[in-house]
């Protein structure tokens, strides 16, 4: 499977590559750790974003946003069930 830089790619295609599941690929969009061009109802990924979560030198860096997004995405959950 090659990447190309330019192409755009779907949620999905995306999901396969980085072998993430559903959730977590909304999550990464939805927190800004993946850019993607929202083309109406449907979401559009550039190559250069999945290649830079699978660089090697990003990846340590990616994995720390990734934790920090989950802790705010967990802690607004306990906040919105204690109100």
């Amino acid at each position: 499977m090659k990447i190309e830089e330019d192409l755009l790619y779907t949620p999905k295609e995306v999901q396969a590559y980085l072998k993430v599941s559903p959730s977590t690929m909304t999550r990464m969009i939805k927190k800004g750790l993946i850019l993607a061009a929202r083309v109406g109802k449907q979401y559009r990924i550039r190559g250069t974003e999945i290649l830079i979560c699978l660089t090697p030198e990003l990846a340590g860096k990616l994995r720390a946003k990734y934790r920090k997004a989950r802790e705010w995405v967990y802690a607004d959950d306990l906040r919105a069930k204690h109100e």
